[in-house]
């Protein structure tokens, strides 16, 4: 058994100066406020202890992308440096053979326990709102393509996003749900009335709310009022300070609430690298100043970010117990993760240690400490 105490330790949802917690094994055995009940293996006066961070949308980092089977270890392994304990690796919209054969290379690292799990983000979605995805290679959902991409996981697919409007999605919406995979609303061009539909019919997560859809209009509402007003959906949001200023993030949290708000990267290849070229399944990518765009256009591609940086920038505004319910208390529930995403009795030993000025100093993943305080 490892005891773990620090100066601030954010344990079951709530902030306790200080804190610790007991692991035994993968799992956390106890936890609570004050001293220790015995000299702790791990102290940290000056950190705070928060849950791992849960990026539910992320398609590389590190200079290798989760599209590139060699690369898998090496992106998860730089967003475990930042904190992040607990992957939903995104794959892009790509032609039907490289679509089955990036799921299947990622439902191996899901089975090795490299990632969590496999977002689908495309290839079902609208080339009006296209982002940095190939139009060329989107299409309708087809049944007979859905049945064979869920074969090929074998139960790794957590989540998958589409765009409601287009043809055959209620019907896949339905097989999707069926199949216990969580249906997101995102890149489409639908009207409000039809993003309410697909709420209706099971859909759960608004995919980067406000980043390739619609814009809120008095008149159009579109769907991204739709997904911030029902209480059974999670709004992703990409608070970078690019993606969305920083006052709407903001907003969005005191609007929805921290427990209907996940922060994610929807990071690249390009995470913490310099600046240069980059691709993003068949795009290519040009980072400068930090920022990915589409290669000779002002289409954002993705990001650079990291989780810890996004929990900075979130803490900074709404405090700590708000910055680990949208980092990593909500992405958990949302995709249906039940053991991670709070520092509790009972579940997965994943956590980070944070220094002075909320920077990374440590990082333990299923009882093991993978980056050292």
């Amino acid at each position: 058994m490892v005891v773990i105490a620090a100066g601030t330790a954010v344990l079951d949802g709530r902030v306790h100066r200080p804190g610790w917690l007991q692991t035994d094994g993968g799992r956390i055995a106890a936890c609570g406020a004050g001293p220790p009940p015995r000299a702790a293996d791990a102290d940290f006066p000056d950190g705070t202890v928060v849950p791992g961070f849960v990026d539910m949308h992320v398609h590389g980092g590190g200079g290798t992308s989760y599209t590139d089977p060699d690369g898998i270890a090496g992106a998860a392994d730089f967003h475990l440096r930042h904190g992040t304990t607990t992957t939903l690796a995104s794959l892009v919209t790509a032609s039907p053979a490289e679509l089955l054969a990036g799921v299947r290379a990622l439902a191996g690292a899901v089975r090795r326990g490299t990632v969590a799990g496999i977002h689908l983000e495309g290839p079902w979605l609208s080339r009006a709102r296209c982002g940095a995805h190939d139009p060329a290679r989107m299409r309708d959902p087809d049944p007979a393509e859905i049945d064979a991409v869920l074969d090929a996981a074998d139960g790794a697919i957590r989540m998958v996003t589409l765009a409601p409007e287009l043809a055959g999605a209620d019907a896949a919406i339905r097989r999707l749900i069926d199949a216990g995979v969580v249906v997101a609303v995102g890149h489409t061009n639908a009207t409000y009335g039809q993003a309410e539909r697909a709420i209706g019919q099971g859909a759960t997560v608004g995919t980067h709310l406000f980043n390739a859809m619609p814009p809120l209009h008095h008149r159009e509402p579109g769907p991204a009022l739709a997904l911030l007003r029902h209480r059974g959906v999670t709004v992703e949001l990409i608070a970078d300070g690019v993606h969305v200023h920083p006052a709407i993030a903001r907003a969005v949290i005191g609007a929805a609430g921290p427990d209907r708000v996940a922060l994610v990267t929807d990071a690249i290849a390009a995470a913490g690298c310099d600046d240069g070229s980059f691709r993003l399944g068949a795009v290519p990518i040009d980072v400068e100043a930090g920022v990915a765009r589409v290669r000779g256009t002002s289409t954002i591609a993705g990001s650079t970010a990291t989780m810890d940086r996004l929990f900075r920038a979130v803490a900074a505004d709404v405090g700590l117990a708000a910055a680990v319910r949208t980092t990593s208390t909500t992405p958990a529930r949302a995709v249906g993760f039940d053991r991670v995403g709070s520092l509790s009795a009972g579940y997965d030993a994943d956590l980070v240690v944070l220094d002075r000025d909320l920077r990374v100093a440590a990082v333990m993943a299923a009882g093991r400490w993978r980056v050292a305080g």
